[in-house]
């Protein structure tokens, strides 16, 4: 493990993000029709690997039910707007058409109403109803209160999410919650994170969950490199996290998915992502530009709310592609930002890679032709 000298009293890692990182093609290819990139949850199937993030301009009921209906997994967060407004719809539609700091404004007034656990309901139960699998994200500090109203209404994933979640949480004011004892109670499969080294995603696995995320700071829509000095390069994470998994699979023989959250902006990046031993990616920013999203014009994220530590953005995109078109093609446009499944396989095929295990074993070569991003 590198370490560099930043001064007398002090050495640092060196880490990389995805974009510092290539992969090596192995001595022997595949036939690109023989490669499956199908990914497994619990009792879940997925026909891809790639999990839309809880993002209110990117996930409503209705976009998580269409990116189900393609073979993936679209995470609503259960404390966004969807949950707060009845009709958020038509909210979307007078957003579009404001500048960027009318909409940053009116976005910021509209997470100030409160959740309503009837929206709560209403939303899981349309994703159940068109036999899809409801999966819907909760801050660590609202879990013990909202889940119960969550699986009864049918959920069936949870993601406990945040920009960092420990198994330890420390408070002299309130009694912090057991997460491992909590996540042991539920009959439901468990996401937890974000995380971002060793110590932490191992801490996490021992909870009994079935899957930690990996990323702190790499969002597209995140500002917490610049706000709280926090921000890891993504493939190091990566690569910290799977060492974890290794270690909790030695001592328990329980496999626990890995999750690479946000740091990808091409269909190239899903590929090193998986290479450096994710088994799934989640990412907003690559779906941010799909004709079905239900903010049209803008993206963001819940954490656009944070007046009083404002680390999340909003971005102007153009909705120029379909759902379809982003994750199958075909398009004619070159940027690695479309057809993201076909990106996948063919990159597989050029690594021999029959399944996304065996690209996790792909070898990786640091590019020293510009610096590294630490």
């Amino acid at each position: 493990m590198i370490e560099v000298d930043i001064g007398v009293g002090k050495q640092a890692r060196v880490g990389y993000n995805l974009r510092d990182i290539t992969i090596l093609p192995s001595r022997r290819t595949r036939d690109i029709s023989d490669v499956d990139i199908s990914w497994q949850l619990e009792g879940y199937n997925f026909n891809f690997p790639i999990i839309t993030s809880p993002m209110d301009s990117l996930m409503s009921p209705d976009t998580a039910v269409c990116f189900g209906s393609f073979g993936g997994l679209g995470v609503l967060d259960l404390e966004g707007l969807w949950v707060r407004h009845k009709n958020l719809a038509d909210i979307f539609e007078q957003i579009s058409v404001m500048t960027p700091d009318q909409a940053s404004e009116k976005i910021k007034q509209l997470y100030l109403e409160p959740v309503k656990e009837e929206l709560i309901v209403e939303a899981i139960e349309t994703i159940a109803a068109a036999n899809q699998v409801a999966c819907g994200a909760v801050s660590p500090k609202n879990v013990a209160s909202m889940t119960k109203i969550a699986v009864d209404a049918g959920l069936d994933i949870l993601f406990i999410h945040g920009l960092v979640v420990s198994a330890e949480h420390l408070s002299s004011s309130a009694n912090p919650l057991d997460l491992s004892s909590f996540v042991r109670k539920l009959d439901i499969p468990v996401i937890l994170g974000g995380c971002a080294s060793y110590q932490s995603a191992l801490h996490l696995m021992r909870t009994g969950a079935s899957a930690v995320s990996v990323g702190v700071g790499p969002g597209s829509t995140s500002r917490s490199g610049d706000y709280l000095g926090i921000d890891i390069p993504q493939a190091t994470a990566i690569a910290d996290v799977v060492g974890a998994r290794t270690r909790h699979l030695e001592e328990t023989g329980f496999y626990v998915q890995v999750i690479a959250e946000g740091g990808m902006r091409t269909g190239g990046d899903i590929a090193k992502a998986i290479a450096c031993g994710a088994d799934a990616v989640m990412s907003g920013s690559l779906f941010s530009r799909a004709k079905e999203s239900p903010c049209k014009n803008f993206y963001f994220g819940s954490s656009l709310q944070h007046d009083d530590i404002p680390r999340g953005v909003l971005s102007e995109v153009k909705n120029d592609l379909s759902l379809r078109e982003i994750i199958f093609g075909p398009v004619a446009r070159n940027d690695g930002r479309s057809n993201l499944t076909g990106v996948l396989k063919r990159s597989m095929a050029m690594c021999g890679a029959q399944n996304v295990r065996e690209l996790q074993k792909a070898e990786l070569v640091v590019n020293m032709s510009k610096p590294p991003t630490y």
